[in-house]
């Protein structure tokens, strides 16, 4: 990538692309130690301009992500979405889930093949399959065998037709209630089976372990290392004017989930200059800032890895795949995230240095074109 310029064209480009179906977009592109961030749309709650405001990330010294439109306002007036834009970031809460279980390893606070039943109250009942129970690293690389939704969830959603937030009733003690009557669907450790619930229950687990919230743990073990201070749980009220509307796929605006106690799953809130700070972690492998813990928790989460064959397979909480020659040859790790009215993408090549983020207000995927983005920076970087 030879400029910042080129890098923000590119940005620019694929947040007006999506824009024409989503009703607000902010896209952030990373090469060679230059951040362009782009957003397009409206945020769809006070302002309706589509114009596309561009801000300038960090340069290689890494300091965060301007806040505001290019014209130096503060975004607040709730038109164009820019880069401390506040959306529900679905399953791309699942990283954040497993670089907490990596950082609670390297402490010793856990291991990763510990049993989720000893992080769970006494006398819970965990399923097992074939004499093999179900470690944290089961949940944190979806081999734990476990169904993707919990249990009895799916019917509760039928008997309420058109409820707006279907994991609002998954307190801890639903989950459990709910685990003990689960069937595992494979031996665990065996094959991947994408599930919210067991992402959910690592959550759940861990903070349990540490005596705290999830919310307070992903803070103090992710967040507050890194300097990351708009991703939380709990953000209606703390930030005035910053939180994107969320629109169905139909563009009608949604009320926002709250996943209770399996937020480890889906929920969390972040900002494109929070996410792009994470990213840019990932890519120097920890060393960008915060403790030394930190640096060796992310190599930690990456050399953990479950293949599917050797082309794809899972990370704690990342996946990963390699393109076909053809294509490039390029190494992807990456995970979306979608809600009632949300959907995300994070993903980031180490061996070029480059990184994607995109989040909107709508309820339609955006992997595409963020895929595609990818593409572009690795083979600009390469």
């Amino acid at each position: 990538m030879d400029t910042a310029h080129q890098l923000g064209t590119l940005a620019r480009r694929t947040a007006d692309l999506l824009a024409r179906r989503h009703v607000g977009v902010v896209v952030a592109a990373v090469a060679g130690g230059h951040v362009e961030i782009a957003g397009a749309g409206t945020t769809g709650t006070t302002g309706t301009t589509g114009t596309t405001v561009t801000t300038k990330g960090p340069g290689t010294t890494g300091g965060p992500a301007s806040i505001g439109g290019s014209d130096g306002s503060d975004g607040s007036d709730g038109a164009t979405p820019h880069a401390g834009t506040l959306f529900e970031i679905g399953s791309l809460t699942k990283t954040f889930t497993g670089l907490a279980l990596a950082r609670m390893a390297v402490a010793g606070t856990v291991r990763l093949d510990d049993p989720l039943a000893s992080l769970l109250p006494d006398g819970t009942a965990v399923p097992s399959r074939h004499g093999q129970e179900i470690t944290l690293r089961h949940l944190a690389t979806h081999t734990s065998g476990l169904p993707r939704l919990p249990k009895g969830l799916l019917l509760r959603a039928l008997l309420r037709p058109g409820t707006p937030d279907p994991y609002a009733g998954c307190t801890a003690d639903v989950l459990l209630d709910g685990l003990a009557r689960t069937r595992l669907r494979a031996t665990p450790g065996r094959r991947v089976h994408y599930s919210n619930l067991g992402a959910g229950l690592l959550g759940l687990g861990l903070a349990r372990r540490a005596g705290t919230t999830y919310e307070q743990l992903v803070t103090e073990l992710v967040c507050a290392p890194l300097g990351m201070t708009d991703t939380a749980v709990s953000v209606a009220g703390t930030r005035p004017g910053r939180l994107a509307q969320g629109h169905d796929g139909r563009r009608r605006p949604t009320p926002p989930w709250h996943l209770a106690d399996l937020a480890g799953a889906g929920g969390l809130w972040s900002t494109a200059t929070d996410l792009v700070t994470y990213v840019r972690a990932q890519l120097a492998g920890g060393e960008l800032g915060g403790p030394a813990e930190l640096a060796e928790a992310i190599r930690l989460s990456r050399e953990v890895e479950h293949r599917t064959n050797r082309f794809v397979w899972k990370h704690l909480g990342w996946a990963a795949h390699r393109l076909h020659p053809a294509q490039g040859g390029h190494l992807q790790i990456w995970h979306n995230g979608g809600t009632g009215g949300f959907s995300s993408f994070a993903g980031f090549d180490p061996e070029t240095g480059t990184a994607v983020v995109v989040l909107s207000n709508t309820r339609r995927s955006v992997d595409a074109p963020a895929f595609e983005l990818l593409r572009t920076l690795q083979k600009e970087s390469a």
